[in-house]
């Protein structure tokens, strides 16, 4: 008797036949059982050949493998949805402790406990609405189902309801009483400090009107006023006094704030106090203007400007809005040679003691700073002064009893006045006087001759220094 093995496998569905024993399989395990006795054939080496054709009851590896596959994603899916879970209820503790935090607030405010202003109110709003995305940015991640959810989202909108009835309900007057009383602090904070200057007397301040001195000694700390009329948004622009020195309205302000594209110029505000610009009462004009830039001034109740995309000066008369220009002869314009990090600022008015003045470039001057004479009769320039000093690599300038002084940054808190151009002489030469800055930007600096002050725009706020003369 042979034993004998298949040495070829045909469909299920048919038997083998060999001679003696032989065997099935069973799958990848080898040898099972022995099944039937079958005559096989021979070759003439004696090798036993049959055909044979396994069952259906080989073990399905392939299908185990993928069950196994199935069963490694189906647990990394679990494990992060659970992570998922935790990263929601810590989220949702800390907002419930926020919550409950802002409702105590909320319930002071409501009480009358504490004085509450307006920025008070804005921080809480911002507060509230930021809660209000996070909750809907969760709601959303868990499909609305979660009952806490849901309910810190109405006491979410309902503090947010509270707050606007109580910003709305100040029949007191608080916050308009609050903002007098920081008013008249301020004041007296600037009549304190004027009082220790006065009290100087190793450094006059010179003879106001009149250049009996030896040109500039000190420049004082910055005092802040307030933000521009027209908000934070509108950083360029200019303010000041009527600064003629034979000025019918001494005691008139004015602010003019540059569009937010720093270039132009649309409306100017007149205060006819101080008063009334720390309040901003008893504005009587908001002129509508064609300019461009921020080296405006007022002089003598007019508004000496750039007039818009051109070399031409502008001059609006403040009591009847007479308008005039006049060409201003080979000035730059549209930015050619504006000040460092200040556009449109190719043409910068200015006044002293002196007079009125018009610090601008040529391209015969290859950019460096002009200074001409303004002829406030005729509108024009009857002598200018070229100077040694790139105006683009100046931040601003300003005249003082016929001298410019030009300043550039040293750093975000202090600028410098590098830079001085006697008309008197025709020479410059470098200088160095240090002054604080309350903002990193200057967009204007004006001399007032009547008060011997600085004005100074600066990033959407109002500045203004003291000058102080050598004896």
């Amino acid at each position: 008797m042979h034993l004998c093995f298949p040495d070829s496998f045909v469909d299920t569905s048919k038997a083998f036949i060999c001679y003696g024993q032989y065997f099935t399989y069973a799958g990848n395990f080898g040898l099972s059982q022995q099944i039937q006795n079958s005559t096989g054939s021979l070759d003439e080496l004696g090798v036993c050949h049959c055909s044979s054709v396994l069952p259906d009851s080989t073990f399905p590896a392939d299908r185990f493998e993928m069950l196994e596959m199935s069963n490694q994603n189906m647990t990394i899916t679990v494990e992060q949805q659970i992570n998922k879970i935790h990263h929601y209820e810590i989220t949702l503790n800390i907002y419930t402790e926020r919550l409950a935090n802002l409702t105590k607030r909320v319930e002071v405010m409501e009480m009358g406990g504490l004085s509450y202003t307006e920025l008070d109110f804005e921080l809480v709003k911002l507060e509230i609405r930021e809660m209000e995305a996070l909750v809907l940015q969760l709601k959303s991640s868990m499909n609305g189902t979660n009952v806490q959810v849901e309910a810190l989202y109405l006491e979410v909108k309902n503090i947010s309801k509270s707050v606007g009835q109580l910003e709305t309900l100040d029949k007191n007057n608080v916050l308009k009483a609050q903002r007098d009383m920081e008013v008249l602090k301020k004041r007296l904070v600037d009549c304190e400090k004027t009082i220790k200057m006065k009290a100087q007397p190793m450094v006059p301040l010179g003879e106001l009107g009149f250049c009996q001195h030896h040109g500039l000694s000190l420049i004082s700390k910055p005092n802040l006023l307030q933000l521009n009329w027209k908000g934070a948004a509108f950083k360029s622009g200019a303010w000041g006094k009527d600064a003629a020195w034979n000025a019918t309205k001494k005691s008139l302000y004015w602010v003019a704030p540059l569009n937010p594209d720093g270039r132009i110029l649309e409306s100017i505000r007149i205060y006819p106090s101080f008063n009334d610009i720390l309040l901003y009462n008893n504005n009587r004009w908001n002129h509508t203007l064609g300019g461009q830039g921020a080296g405006v001034i007022v002089y003598n109740n007019n508004l000496y400007y750039n007039c818009y995309n051109s070399r031409d000066m502008c001059r609006t008369n403040l009591n009847n809005g007479v308008y005039q220009r006049k060409t201003l002869p080979n000035a730059v314009f549209n930015n050619r040679y504006s000040y460092s990090g200040v556009s449109y600022q190719d043409m910068d008015f200015a006044s002293d003691e002196k007079g009125l003045w018009v610090i601008y470039s040529t391209e015969a001057s290859a950019g460096k700073i002009v200074v001409g004479k303004v002829n406030v009769a005729t509108l024009t320039v009857e002598k200018s002064w070229t100077t040694t000093q790139k105006k683009t690599e100046v931040t601003n300038a300003f005249m003082m009893c016929g001298v410019l002084y030009a300043t550039r940054s040293v750093n975000k808190k202090t600028e410098e006045i590098f830079y001085m151009f006697d008309t008197k002489t025709g020479k410059g030469e470098q200088i160095s006087f240090m002054m604080e800055k309350m903002s990193e930007k200057v967009q204007s600096l004006s001399y007032n001759a009547n008060e011997h002050k600085l004005y100074m725009y600066s990033d959407a706020y109002l500045v203004h220094y003291d000058v102080i003369f050598k004896p």
